[in-house]
């Protein structure tokens, strides 16, 4: 049986135990899915003669922990970043913890790249080079994110009716002696 033919026939198992895991259809196609995707990126390590089926569930139970484990991190996020909002403005600018609130959610709207690069460098004060090593990715990728990142986070501020001030003092936090 070839490999794709191989994969096909365990698919129907790997949907129960996605749904089992997640019951959730939608959520459970999504992960085999994803467990399918690395799977066929990664096929050159797997073991030659070893059990497919147990290496496809071992990769999407591993994709489902990293998943969970991410929604984890985002939550504890979004709860610390509302806290940190809460303590800033204080109770006696309600208007302006409104504002921030108004930020935070516009900010997990963002694609998950570019919340990274403008927490890290906007609010974390992290340097390109440094926010570039932790992400693994180009010094120029970290720019390119974080303007759009900010240009988006902009529009959807200045969408909302809400000013676009807090968006121009992430620019000058983040920016030390580099150069947006």
């Amino acid at each position: 049986m070839d490999r794709d033919a191989s994969i096909e026939a365990t698919i129907p198992a790997l949907r129960r135990f996605a749904w089992s895991l997640l019951r959730d259809q939608h959520a459970a196609d999504d992960l085999v899915q994803d467990c399918l995707e690395r799977a066929l990126g990664s096929w050159h390590l797997r073991r030659p003669g070893g059990d497919l089926k147990a290496w496809l569930f071992a990769i999407l139970y591993n994709a489902h922990i990293s998943g969970r484990r991410r929604e984890a991190r985002r939550t504890r996020l979004a709860e610390e970043a509302a806290g940190l909002a809460e303590t800033a403005t204080g109770a006696e600018a309600p208007e302006g913890a409104v504002h921030c609130a108004e930020v935070l959610r516009h900010l997990s709207t963002l694609p998950e790249e570019q919340q990274a690069v403008l927490l890290l460098v906007g609010v974390e004060g992290l340097g390109y080079e440094e926010t570039a090593r932790i992400l693994g990715v180009p010094v120029g990728t970290v720019m390119s994110r974080l303007s759009r990142g900010r240009e988006r986070l902009r529009r959807l501020t200045e969408g909302g009716g809400a000013p676009s001030s807090s968006v121009r003092r992430l620019r000058v936090v983040g920016q030390g002696t580099e150069q947006p």
